[in-house]
């Protein structure tokens, strides 16, 4: 079953590598990281994607919770949650490819942030699902290049990590 963890932690060097060697220590493997700081810039958000039985998800927050740099551990999977990506992708656009090209940006709410001769760069946002979508709706010759951010996470009404 798929996961998300958000994890609060100190905002300093090697925190991120910590986490990271916690899981491939144990042979899990991280479908998707994202880290920033927060509001406070002593501690980050680090959002990570992952799968496992319910047994193997408490296993790795039991082992998150011991590590020093870890202020707090949720599993936004446990309840209502909002959870969103951010895709740039890099497409050719050439002649009359230019204008189906657009219309899909437009069905998928997607914004073209850049424009040349030759390509157009759209910005996607919303579910992994969503972003999935558009690139099999979009004529696989014409992307050029995909860059995707993973996974953000936040838990709804009254739901929140902070210290």
């Amino acid at each position: 079953m798929r996961h998300i963890i958000s994890i609060l932690l100190e905002n300093e060097a090697g925190a991120l590598s910590r986490v990271a060697g916690l899981f491939s220590a144990r042979g899990y493997n991280i479908e998707t990281l994202t880290v920033a700081p927060t509001e406070d810039l002593s501690l980050s958000r680090l959002t990570i994607v992952t799968s496992g039985s319910d047994e193997v998800i408490e296993q790795i927050t039991k082992q998150l919770n011991k590590l020093i740099d870890v202020i707090k551990v949720v599993d936004l999977s446990e309840a209502a949650h909002i959870e969103r990506e951010l895709m740039l992708i890099k497409v050719r656009a050439l002649g009359k490819d230019r204008e189906e090209i657009k219309r899909l940006a437009d069905i998928f709410r997607g914004r073209i942030i850049d424009v040349t001769e030759s390509t157009y760069v759209i910005e996607l946002t919303g579910s992994g699902s969503k972003l999935d979508a558009f690139i099999q709706a979009i004529d696989t010759d014409w992307i050029l290049e995909t860059v995707r951010t993973g996974v953000s996470g936040i838990g709804r009404g009254d739901r929140i990590l902070k210290v």
